[in-house]
C-alpha cells in the first residue's frame, strides 16, 4: 500500500489534521478545539492524543506514513522542532513540539510557520498550479504570506524571510504599524488596516454612502462589509477597495520586480471578494510592474480556502520520503 502524509494546522481556536496522498489528495480530515489553558500546556499532548485516536480508528500505525508535517504561528526553530513566541496559543516559552510528537508517535516531523506553510499548500495543488516560484499573499486580521523561489521556501537568516506584511507602501504619512514602523501593507490591507483606511477617507467624503454614515455614526463596519458595499455599488466603499488594490498591486509588482514568480496568489479572508478584488489588484500591478515581469507573473486568488494549511504541512514531510 502506497504510504500516505499527515498535515497539521495549528490555530489560536482549532487544531486541523489531514491524512494525504503524496500527489496531495486529502483523504481524511478532522479538527479539534486548541485549548491554550495554563500556558497551552495541552496543545502538544492533545495533538498526539488526537493522532494516535485516528490511527487507532482507520487502522492505521506508524509503518503506513512517510511523514508528519505541521504549521504553526509563532517563531518557529525547524531544526530544533520547537515554537517560541506564538502567543495566540499562549505559547510565550520556547516549547518542545517535534520532539514529544515523534516520540510518541514514531513517525518523522517537520514543522515551519503557517504563512509559509500555507504557501506552500496553494503552490503545491491550489492556485500555484505545482509552479516552482509562486508567491502567496494572505489577508486577513494581519497580511502575511510566503515566498517558494525555484521550489523552497524563502526562509532568511532570521526566519524573516516573506514578511509581506511589512512591505512599505505609505513611507512617513502612513499609519503606525505593530513592528515600529509606518506605511506597512499590513496596515491598509488587512482587515482591521481596510476599517482604519475607510474611516480616514470618510473624514473627507462628500457623498451619501451608508458606509461612510455607520462610520460617522460609530457603528461597527468591519472590512467584508465594505467590499460588500462596493460590489453592491457604493460608491465610497468602492473607493476603499480602489485604494487597498492600489496598495495591494503596488507591493505586489515590486515582489515580482524582484522575483518574477509564475503567480502572486491572494489569500485569506478579504480575498474572499474573488475577481472583483483580483482585477483591480492586478490593474495597478500592470501599471507598476517591469515589462517582462508583466508578461510573465500572473495575479491570482487562492483556491484551497481553510485546506491550505494542511495541505502544505503535509507537505513538509515529504522530505522524509
Amino acid at each position: 500500500m502506497a504510504k500516505k502524509l499527515l498535515g497539521i494546522d495549528l490555530g489560536g481556536t482549532t487544531i486541523k489534521f489531514g491524512i494525504l496522498t503524496t500527489e496531495g489528495d486529502i483523504q481524511e480530515k478532522w479538527a479539534i478545539e486548541t485549548n491554550i489553558l495554563e500556558d497551552g500546556k495541552h496543545i502538544v499532548p492533545d495533538i498526539v492524543e488526537s493522532l494516535k485516536h485516528r490511527l487507532n480508528l482507520y487502522g492505521l500505525t506508524s509503518e503506513d506514513f512517510i511523514g508528519i508535517g505541521m504549521g504553526s504561528p509563532g517563531a518557529v526553530d525547524r531544526d530544533k522542532k520547537t515554537v517560541t513566541g506564538a502567543f495566540n496559543l499562549n505559547w510565550a516559552d520556547k516549547q518542545e513540539v517535534g520532539s514529544v510528537i515523534e516520540k510518541e508517535t514514531g513517525i518523522p516531523f517537520a514543522i515551519d510557520n503557517d504563512a509559509n506553510v500555507a504557501a506552500l499548500g496553494e503552490a503545491w495543488t491550489g492556485a500555484g498550479g505545482n509552479q516552482p516560484d509562486v508567491i502567496l499573499v494572505t489577508l486577513g486580521t494581519g497580511v502575511g504570506g510566503g515566498i517558494i523561489a525555484d521550489g523552497n521556501l524563502i526562509h532568511g537568516v532570521a526566519g524573516a524571510g516573506g514578511e509581506i506584511g511589512h512591505i512599505n507602501v505609505e513611507p512617513q504619512t502612513g499609519f503606525e504599524c505593530t513592528c515600529g514602523n509606518r506605511g506597512c501593507l499590513e496596515t491598509v490591507a488587512s482587515a482591521t488596516g481596510v476599517v482604519r483606511l475607510a474611516r480616514q477617507m470618510a473624514e473627507a467624503y462628500e457623498g451619501a454612502s451608508n458606509i461612510k454614515a455607520a462610520i460617522d455614526n460609530g457603528d461597527d463596519v468591519t472590512s467584508k462589509d465594505i467590499f460588500t458595499a462596493a460590489a453592491a455599488g457604493d460608491k465610497f466603499s468602492d473607493a476603499v477597495v480602489e485604494k487597498v488594490a492600489f496598495y495591494l498591486g503596488l507591493a505586489a509588482a515590486n515582489l515580482g520586480n524582484t522575483l518574477n514568480p509564475d503567480s502572486v496568489v491572494l489569500g485569506g479572508g478579504v480575498s474572499a471578494s474573488g475577481e472583483f478584488l483580483r482585477s483591480r489588484v492586478e490593474k495597478y500591478f500592470l501599471q507598476y510592474a517591469f515589462p517582462a515581469v508583466k508578461m510573465s507573473t500572473k495575479i491570482k486568488i487562492a483556491e484551497l480556502g481553510n485546506d491550505a494549511g494542511i495541505i502544505g504541512a503535509a507537505s513538509l514531510a515529504r522530505q522524509f520520503a
